[in-house]
């Protein structure tokens, strides 16, 4: 028996090294930080307006910082909620004294 004449296959070649692009670190949004500080130092409308604004720029771009704006936002109408009350029990408090008073 004679075997039949295998030619090797060639074999393909090897591409030169590239190095890949450096990671890019997602980029967090400038007024999910700014709504967040804001609403942990209880001002009340703008905590409330660069959370809605970074949110749909969050929505928009893809950056990072919607769980931040979230909580500003929830930090900001609490203290609208807040700032509502005392203006409440503040007036009850002044009705209150002229009434007793007069």
């Amino acid at each position: 028996m004679s075997t039949p004449d295998v030619t090797p296959e060639p074999t393909p070649a090897v591409p030169a090294y590239q190095a890949s692009p450096p990671a890019q670190v997602a980029k967090t949004n400038v007024l999910s930080i700014v709504a967040l500080i804001t609403g942990i130092l209880g001002l009340a409308i703008v905590p409330v307006i660069c959370g809605h604004i970074s949110l749909s720029q969050i929505k928009r771009t893809g950056e990072q910082g919607r769980v931040m704006a979230i909580i500003g936002l929830v930090l900001g109408y609490l203290a609208i909620v807040a700032w509502i009350i005392a203006w409440i029990v503040i007036a009850v408090a002044i009705g209150a004294s002229t009434t007793m008073t007069n």
